[in-house]
């Protein structure tokens, strides 16, 4: 196993940045790196971008934009960004000279266009840039700490070359091209300067936290990969809540669980150096959580939780599903919750209960033929993401090279890498599967969010848009949306884990989806300790701090919340038959 993560055995320059999935433990690790540091004698400065904070939490005080001193360690200052307020600054600073000048209907994709993830990372980075190009700051601080990191896709976005020219013209709406980043080059020097330093190793370090279960690892070797590529090479790996060994089937499931995904992770991590923090049993909450976390005990004060769970079994949505008679069904979430498990166990309930069903994923690693046979009730597709991106990619391209420059084209394909770009070539490949299976019950795993929704329905207008980067849309999505829309026809099933983080993020997701008219009723909460027998002291602590999440879920949803139990096989036929019987 891997030497424990500590801050003294590392070499730190000023500037330390934390990124990760969702769930991993990235804000609790910055936050216990940036008190140790504190408590060694340095002045620390920790800063948050993280759209769902919960410093405030953490550290029980009040956070916002002003940098506030810890009084339990006087040398740590904390101020907790809002990125979100700032893309709707930005937004608004982009779209405001043309209220009143252009039609609504242009004003409105405009909107919409701006509420992508590129705003929100545009957004976030000019917020944190400051920190990175500001002298006095740098003066007055020995590290500057960044829970959550600029991702590849960002920096890329921010190195394009000045090309991005405004192509608004108050009697031609159909020039429109609204770019998300054309708010930025007033700030261009500030924005190569921030760029510049992240890629200098004596000047910054990125700290990529993962768990050691194979979604984290192959997440973390993506990012890796992504950043190498634009030079940037001082990079650390810590692997959060690894345990040592068992002493129940439970833990040593765990436990071995843990040691394939290490033993099993991506080539592309071998190179970086790697630390482990042991798991602990208690929330990283409070001073003295945070402190202990990088030091030796895995216990804490955490006590066992004498409440009850409210939620359900995952039968009892099998049950509505099939009495409803739902068409349509998604399964929504996070990568690295269980959303193809949690799919195929649905797929297989409500055939049991004698509906045709035809399951389709787009998890290149999920081997859905493997976890299910196909039948005269169940037949299975799985979509090539990879594939269908290059596809709906060159159809775009070809398209825009008839009418635009090569400025423009350039900047088009920078704009198709974008998260959306991917959703919307998956969502066109559902849209046709859908059409095939009318005589069927379609269980869909993985699902754009309520802005691609939003974007693809704003695509149908008689307009042209640079920045969209839509190929006409096919009949097959002008007559799906609709439908997702139809709440008598289509279910929306949100996945996440019993875990603070991942439940933020689906909560985000949620509000989403709400943009585009879409409402969810069902979340499962997927792999809870709770529901195992374990008879591990340190698995029984952890376990009982998931009542807390997994009943704010259940009231979140008025109960209509279903809970399914850790597992340590993989995941199989017979044990998802268990689940839904």
């Amino acid at each position: 196993m891997y030497k424990q993560y500590n801050v003294t055995d590392l070499s730190l320059p000023k500037f330390i940045f934390f990124t990760g999935k969702g769930g991993v433990g990235k804000t609790s690790t910055a936050c216990a790196t940036a008190i140790t540091l504190a408590d060694n004698g340095s002045k620390v400065l920790l800063v948050s971008t993280d759209p769902a904070s919960n410093l405030q939490d953490v550290f029980h005080m009040e956070l916002n934009h002003v940098h506030k001193q810890l009084e339990a360690s006087p040398n740590l200052f904390i101020v907790n960004l809002n990125p979100e307020e700032a893309a709707k600054r930005y937004k608004e600073s982009m779209i405001a000279p043309y209220r009143g000048k252009l039609p609504e209907a242009v004003i409105s994709d405009m909107e919409e266009k701006f509420s992508g993830s590129c705003t929100l990372e545009v957004s976030a980075f000019n917020e944190f840039s400051d920190y990175i190009t500001n002298d006095e700051i740098q003066k007055k601080y020995d590290y500057i700490i960044f829970d959550t990191a600029p991702t590849g896709h960002t920096l890329r976005l921010l190195q394009l070359p000045a090309a991005w020219n405004k192509y608004v013209s108050e009697k031609d709406p159909e020039n429109l091209s609204m770019g998300q980043l054309s708010g930025l080059q007033d700030r261009r020097q500030e924005c190569e300067k921030a760029v510049a330093t992240l890629a200098n190793p004596e000047m910054t370090k990125l700290i990529l936290v993962s768990k050691a279960e194979k979604i984290p690892l192959l997440e973390t070797a993506r990012a890796l990969e992504e950043l190498r590529e634009l030079g940037i090479t001082n990079f650390t790996i810590v692997i959060n809540g690894v345990v040592d060994g068992g002493n129940d089937d439970v833990s040593n499931g765990f436990y071995n669980k843990q040691k394939d995904a290490l033993k099993n992770m991506p080539k592309e991590l071998n190179d970086t150096e790697k630390y482990s923090i042991p798991l602990r049993s208690y929330n990283i909450s409070g001073i003295d959580n945070i402190r202990m976390m990088l030091k030796g005990d895995c216990f804490g004060k955490a006590a066992i939780s004498r409440d009850k769970i409210q939620a359900k079994p995952l039968q009892d949505l099998v049950d509505h599903l099939y009495a409803s008679k739902k068409k349509i069904i998604f399964t929504m979430g996070k990568g690295g919750v269980g959303k193809t498990s949690i799919a195929a166990a649905i797929a297989l309930g409500l055939s049991e209960r004698g509906a045709k069903v035809h399951l389709t994923t787009t998890d290149p690693a999920a081997h859905i033929e493997y976890i299910i046979e196909q039948n005269n009730k169940i037949t299975l597709s799985k979509i090539d993401e990879k594939k269908v991106l290059e596809e709906y990619k060159s159809e775009v391209l070809s398209e825009a090279e008839l009418t635009m420059s090569k400025e423009d084209i350039d900047y088009l394909k920078e704009s198709l890498k974008t998260p959306c770009t991917q959703e919307i070539s998956v969502f066109r490949a559902f849209s046709k599967i859908v059409e095939k299976a009318a005589e069927e019950v379609v269980v869909i795993d993985t699902a754009p969010t309520g802005h691609t929704l939003l974007l693809l329905d704003s695509t149908q207008r008689n307009y042209k848009q640079i920045e969209s980067a839509q190929a006409e849309v096919p009949e097959g999505i002008r007559m799906l949306l609709p439908r997702l829309r139809n709440q008598n026809d289509t279910e929306v099933i949100i996945v996440t884990l019993p875990e603070a983080t991942p439940i933020y993020e689906a909560m985000r997701l949620e509000e989403d989806l709400k943009r585009a008219g879409i409402y969810t009723k069902w979340w499962v909460i997927n792999s809870s300790l709770f529901l195992t027998d374990t008879k591990n002291e340190l698995l029984k602590l952890k376990a009982a701090s998931e009542v807390q999440w997994i009943n704010e879920v259940a009231a979140h949803t008025s109960e209509n919340c279903v809970i399914t139990p850790w597992i340590a096989d993989d995941v199989k036929q017979n044990i998802l038959l268990e689940l839904v019987k």
